[in-house]
């Protein structure tokens, strides 16, 4: 089983944190086939490595017609080799190959006959079996039939299995609009175990179960985005806000783009993008940095460096007007106001990260004014986003009592002019430098996270960032942060969604009280996780959530206390998982 509950919950803590690693020097290794590795030794966690690689591509590398593929392409890479994940390899072969020949029979048609009847207004969905032609149907009965038997040869899990069975743990991966990260931990004696897995999966990779799995990803999708309170906003928000730029489509693709495209596709994509000289791989942990180059010399240097892949050329064109979007769902009322601002390593990120520290956590401007002060809100969260190409700064906050969301934004609107038109004062802004500085101290004290923020960074743009970005953040001024906050934060910079509640809807009580618990600079981030984990539980089988639930308690008495409620709506939430789960297989 892939741990993604538990490795989405250390995630989330991670990105909740501010931290910042200062003074970190990887060893850079290069092989000739360009890959490139990031390798820093530390003893503090002694016989544990922290190991990973990220493909530098994301849902901004793709385009309309295969939008997702690069999420999907996580889930592949856990199907195995020719060597893990099947009894048979040579019947595996044939049974991908004649799924293949069907699938493509069935999307022609879909593509011809299906698209003009949904034009002709015949059919309402041209993707929906129960609208197929009997022809269809047919060929569709046969795909389902290929896709059973190959579960006679398909050994699940394999891949997991023989990493936990050599005391590995918490194997993952994420994809997002810039990278495809994928890591674990294990014993320091078995990072050639690490070596070989991982080079394996690079140089041997099969697309198995590739068309069953685009029903666990739609499954993930209907979790994460429809079946959510605000997902399928939040979507049409994200698509509205992003008017040029790929990343205006979602990470886990549009739906009809997840029914269309092919292995050929796949295989094109994986020759494109999952090529040694766009990958990195880091290595953090108790390691000899001798042993490791050999290691990665022998398995990774036999991989076959490929094209450079193509740029990302089409720039967010600027935004000439207010936008606005107006919904109703079952939630709290909340309001998101957001600004277009700047990407990864500008030199105005510091002070916009600095400005949104001075909003943020219990003795910042939104909690005291706007949850303390007014008693408006609930939870009120500032966020600046640096992503590879483009960023954003985002405002925003949950009613409560008789608030409505034109209050949270009036409110907004009154923080953002004291910062425009005030300096902020020498002790306010100390105040946010000392905390930068304390969650730097704090990150540098685990292997795991360590090794996330280095190839997360590199990814983006140059590990460097982990020394640069601490640096930058104390050199903020006062001034800087006036200049910031009236350089970017005009009305027809912005884009408003509301979110109103529904006629007759009630809140989850449980995402309620997990919400209640939560830090106040936790708390705006509760409709996050929990999409989250509800799109993990979405993709898992029974026996995966009962293993999910026996380690998620075991794990409890470790976590931080701050995280204890997100434990807990976990917890909760496999429970309910696991009796729908139950209840359907005794149906």
């Amino acid at each position: 089983m892939r741990h993604r509950l538990l490795a989405c919950i250390a995630i989330v803590a991670a990105a909740v944190s501010s931290a910042r690693a200062q003074q970190v020097q990887p060893e850079i290794f290069t092989l000739d086939n360009g890959m490139k590795f990031l390798l820093y030794p530390r003893t503090e966690q002694p016989n544990i490595i922290a190991a990973g690689w990220v493909a530098k591509v994301g849902s901004a590398n793709e385009r309309p017609g295969i939008t997702g593929i690069s999420h999907f392409f996580e889930h592949m890479m856990f199907k195995g080799t020719n060597t893990i994940g099947t009894s048979d390899p040579a019947r595996d072969a044939q049974f991908r190959s004649e799924q293949d020949r069907l699938r493509r029979e069935l999307l022609t048609l879909q593509l011809s006959e299906q698209y003009q009847r949904y034009k002709d207004g015949e059919i309402t969905d041209p993707w929906d079996p129960a609208q197929d032609t009997e022809q269809m149907r047919a060929i569709r009965a046969q795909l389902d039939q290929s896709i059973q038997a190959e579960r006679e040869v398909t050994v699940k899990n394999e891949f997991d299995r023989v990493y936990t069975s050599e005391g590995a743990s918490g194997m993952n991966a994420f994809t997002n609009n810039d990278m495809t990260f994928y890591f674990i931990n294990v014993p320091s004696n078995k990072l050639e175990l690490w070596a070989w897995m991982e080079s394996d999966r690079l140089y041997d990779s099969v697309f198995r179960e590739f068309y069953a799995e685009r029903d666990v990803v739609h499954e993930e999708r209907r979790m994460r985005t429809e079946s959510t309170p605000t997902g399928i906003f939040q979507e049409q928000f994200e698509s509205m806000f992003w008017m040029s730029h790929p990343y205006n489509w979602p990470v886990i693709g549009w739906p009809s783009d997840l029914n269309s495209y092919t292995m050929e596709d796949a295989q094109n994509y994986f020759d494109t993008y999952y090529r040694p000289n766009n990958i990195v791989g880091v290595i953090v942990g108790d390691f000899d940095p001798a042993q490791a180059k050999s290691l990665i010399n022998t398995y990774f240097g036999r991989l076959e460096r490929g094209p450079e892949p193509p740029k990302v050329v089409t720039l967010e064109h600027k935004q000439q007007a207010e936008m606005r979007m107006n919904a109703e769902c079952d939630c709290q009322p909340q309001v998101e106001v957001r600004y277009h601002t700047v990407p990864f390593g500008h030199a105005d990120e510091a002070a916009l990260t600095v400005m949104s520290e001075l909003l943020n956590g219990r003795t910042g401007r939104l909690y005291k004014n706007l949850v303390e002060g007014k008693e408006i809100a609930s939870s009120a969260f500032a966020q600046n986003n640096n992503m590879k190409y483009a960023g954003y700064f985002a405002f925003s906050a949950e009613t409560k009592g008789d608030a409505a969301p034109i209050d949270l934004e009036r409110a907004w609107y009154e923080e953002l002019k004291k910062l425009q038109n005030e300096l902020v004062s020498d002790r306010e802004l100390q105040k946010v430098k000392n905390q930068s500085a304390a969650d730097v101290y704090r990150s540098l004290q685990n292997n795991f996270f360590i090794m996330l923020q280095l190839g997360y960074y590199e990814a983006q743009g140059g590990w460097e960032y982990i020394n640069n970005m601490p640096r930058a953040i104390q050199a903020v001024t006062a001034d800087d942060v006036q200049r910031v906050a009236n350089a970017y934060f005009s009305e027809t910079n912005r884009a408003v969604a509301t979110f109103n509640r529904k006629a007759g809807s009630t809140e989850d009580p449980d995402f309620a009280a997990m919400k209640a618990a939560l830090p106040a600079e936790m708390a705006a981030m509760a409709p996050m996780i929990k999409q989250q984990i509800e799109s993990q539980l979405a993709s898992a089988s029974l026996d995966e959530l009962m293993q999910a639930q026996a380690e998620t308690q075991a794990q409890m008495a470790q976590m931080p206390a701050e995280m204890k409620p997100v434990m807990e709506f976990a917890l909760k939430k496999i429970a309910q998982r696991i009796a729908e789960l139950k209840a359907a297989e005794n149906n």
